[in-house]
């Protein structure tokens, strides 16, 4: 697209003019669109007549002033006199700003892309989107669906085994490795001491030997402990054994905020892990992630960090028949389209993927037509499916309950600046836990974290419906 017309202006000389009002449609050889204000201020003059043609990408159309009493200075100002900055007008009157041109927006996509439509309610054909509930569905918590997953692996390959507090005799404390003992025996299944240290370097060890181990963390709070092992052994010796030595093994446990459990058993750590070259990082939210990303994981080469949520596991979710088939697989590094929409991008992880899509639910009834993305894998981040979905809706909204301060919602945002910044109409919003030690009273514990009210009420400033 190199040029187009002014099918109507919507605004005339005069009206006062807010951030996201409608200016005039734009009419090309390829669509009809809305040309926003990106500012605040009054229309001085009108550029370019409704019915012009041949108008160039990045011609001045419109002049927009900041006072009201400036609009009369550009009464005679003409097309001609945009092809540099205007001067500012003249006036004794203090404290006048420069004027601004409204240009319309170049289009930035690939050549082999350009013309095609951006704001369709189909998800492109490369994204998984989450299927209708089948009528042969069944039902399967996240708790069955990590241990299952983690069952059928340890019989298919003698390799991988279970360490651990409490995983064996005790069937695990939140019953994950139920069963596990009792089918396979002590010699797969290993009741460990409280020694995070100790069971979490055994385990890098006999992974570098070969054995593919899954390290249970009683809570990744606790993880700290073992943190030496995860950062510069497990993920670093593949680099600086020049490839020589793999590990293949899994770290898992419950992640983030639980419910009254205080500030030492609440952190969230994705943010932490996810910075880290070496690491493959998961998140789960449903049933099937739960159950293909762990079965991913056992497989892959490489050390995987599985983030659960304590509360989740006991939530029931719809799966397939073939989630339930014993080589089902999630790929990591894919996202997941869980509600296809045209307005707004919510991207998330683990317990807040329910969050979001029940405010897209509340939202849809108000008209806002919401897209909401399920990382389930931090890293590698899918970044063709953020990116394909921001140039879409236009704007995009972040959800954690992790802290704001280098969070993934700030690694997410630098994304979309770097590969979508000229598809955005308004600026990413982020929202996260409130930026202190997790709160003992269930009172501040809840204002502490993100709720369905705060994101519906943002999704509504961003979409300019408030």
């Amino acid at each position: 697209m190199t040029q187009g017309s002014i099918a109507a202006w919507k605004m005339k000389v005069g009206d006062k003019i807010s951030a996201g009002d409608i200016l005039c449609d734009i009419q090309t050889d390829k669509a009809t669109m809305e040309m926003e204000s990106m500012e605040d201020g009054y229309l001085a003059k009108i550029l370019v007549e409704a019915g012009s043609d041949e108008i160039a990408v990045g011609q001045a159309v419109a002049i927009i002033v900041e006072n009201e009493a400036d609009v009369a200075a550009f009464a005679n100002f003409t097309s001609a006199d945009a092809g540099a900055a205007p001067a500012a007008p003249p006036t004794e009157a203090p404290g006048n700003s420069a004027t601004r041109a409204v240009t319309e927006r170049p289009d930035l996509r690939a050549t082999v892309n350009q013309g095609t439509p951006l704001r369709t309610s189909r998800a492109p054909a490369n994204v998984e989107v989450a299927a209708p509930v089948g009528p042969d569905s069944k039902m399967l918590t996240v708790r069955d669906a990590i241990n299952s997953a983690m069952e059928e692996e340890m019989a298919r390959d003698d390799k991988v085994y279970v360490m651990g507090e409490e995983v064996g005799e005790y069937q695990g404390a939140y019953k994950i490795t139920r069963g596990l003992l009792q089918k396979f025996g002590p010699q797969r299944v290993y009741d460990t001491p409280i020694t995070e240290a100790g069971f979490a370097g055994i385990g890098v060890g006999s992974a570098m030997a070969g054995l593919k181990p899954i390290i249970e963390f009683m809570t990744f709070n606790f993880a700290m402990q073992a943190i030496d092992h995860i950062i510069n052994s497990a993920a670093k010796t593949l680099y600086m054994s020049a490839g020589q030595i793999q590990c293949s093994m899994v770290f898992r446990g419950p992640n983030g905020a639980a419910a009254g459990v205080g500030a030492q058993h609440s952190q969230c750590f994705a943010a932490w892990y996810m910075s880290v070259p070496g690491l493959k990082v998961l998140a789960p939210w449903s049933a099937e992630d739960a159950r293909g990303l762990m079965k991913s994981a056992i497989r892959d080469p490489d050390p995987v960090v599985y983030l659960e949520n304590e509360l989740l596991y006991g939530e029931e979710f719809p799966v397939s028949p073939a989630c339930l088939d014993k080589d089902f697989l999630v790929p990591l590094g894919k996202a997941k389209l869980e509600s296809v929409g045209d307005d707004l991008t919510i991207i998330s992880f683990s317990k807040c993927v329910g969050l979001s899509l029940k405010a897209a639910e509340i939202l849809a009834a108000e008209g806002i037509s919401v897209e909401v993305i399920n990382l389930r894998t931090l890293r590698p981040l899918d970044r063709s499916c953020i990116i394909q979905s921001v140039e879409k809706t236009n704007r995009v909204m972040t959800v954690e309950e992790g802290w704001p301060s280098c969070g993934v919602g700030s690694e997410l945002s630098a994304i979309i600046m770097e590969d979508a910044f000229d598809y955005l109409d308004a600026p990413v919003e982020r929202i996260a836990g409130a930026e202190i030690p997790m709160p003992y009273a269930v009172n501040l514990e809840k204002q502490a974290l993100p709720t369905v009210d705060d994101i519906v009420r943002v999704a509504r400033t961003l979409v300019n419906r408030v």
